[in-house]
């Protein structure tokens, strides 16, 4: 039955290719660093700017430091700040939207009255205006990409218990004794996991875009720990930008691929999980 399962999912090519890719990106970027040389922080005056080379193969940046290696340390920070991002907005909203679900009448419409709220605000100068109170870390920069983005999966995990709930099963849960946490648990939550999942893929795609942004914008990771986004920081000289591509472009390769893969993997297990497509 598993083998039959894992066959199926490597049929579907956009499971299979955004899978691939992000297997690739993770090693890339927990693995490479260990067979680079170079030091993600140590700087070199006699080598600013400088263009691929034997030594350093992405070339250096304003600072002299190794651009490479900057680039795949970067991709630590940046994935894992959008899978914790993506954790925690998935925790609240799927805890919320369950309970604005099953429970329904006043819960119900404080809680959607809360995610009408947090919607009405652009994220950006919410997230900038947050980021300048509480001052640009790795740690501020989840809790701020996780409570302005947990809208979309309760919306979602609402409207799908609301569905589930009217079913004979639930209401044969409750005839027997079974208690609400039980039927949240063992029913609930099992049926709506397939959306859960396809919601997760999407929303780590956009918090990695939020992460960059914001870093790109100074109100994300702090220098002189690398990112993908603060690398781009450098893209905002028009002199970086018309002779200076191995500043801007590789980290900004690295973000557009990432992004992709999230997305077939998301589609992907979408047209899977779906099932008006069975």
């Amino acid at each position: 039955m598993i083998n039959r399962r894992i066959y199926r999912m490597k049929k579907n090519k956009l499971i299979l290719i955004g899978t691939s890719i992000l297997i690739t990106l993770i090693i890339v970027s927990f693995i490479g660093p260990l067979f680079i040389k170079q030091d993600i922080s140590s700087v070199d005056l006699y080598n600013i700017s400088s263009p691929p080379s034997g030594e350093h193969l992405l070339g250096t940046d304003d600072l002299g430091r190794d651009v490479l290696a900057r680039l795949l340390y970067g991709g630590r920070v940046s994935l894992l700040v959008g899978v914790f991002a993506t954790i925690l907005q998935v925790m609240i909203g799927t805890i919320l939207g369950v309970i604005a679900g099953y429970f329904g009448g006043a819960i119900d419409a404080i809680i959607m009255r809360i995610v009408d709220i947090v919607m009405c605000f652009p994220f950006f100068i919410v997230a900038i205006a947050l980021a300048a109170i509480v001052g640009p870390s790795v740690v501020n920069l989840i809790i701020i990409i996780a409570i302005l983005s947990w809208t979309d999966i309760a919306r979602i995990v609402r409207a799908e218990v609301l569905s589930i709930k009217e079913r004979d099963f639930i209401m044969a849960s409750k005839a027997i004794g079974f208690n609400n946490l039980d039927i949240i648990l063992k029913h609930i939550i099992p049926n709506v996991l397939s959306s859960i999942l396809v919601a997760t893929t999407l929303s780590m795609a956009t918090a990695i875009l939020m992460e960059a942004s914001l870093s790109f914008l100074g109100m994300g990771v702090k220098p002189p720990m690398p990112s993908w986004g603060n690398m781009l920081t450098a893209a905002q000289n028009m002199r970086t930008l018309s002779s200076e591509w191995w500043l801007w472009i590789p980290p900004g390769f690295m973000i557009i691929i990432s992004v992709l893969a999230i997305n077939f993997l998301g589609e992907g297990l979408r047209r899977k999980l779906d099932p008006k497509r069975k």
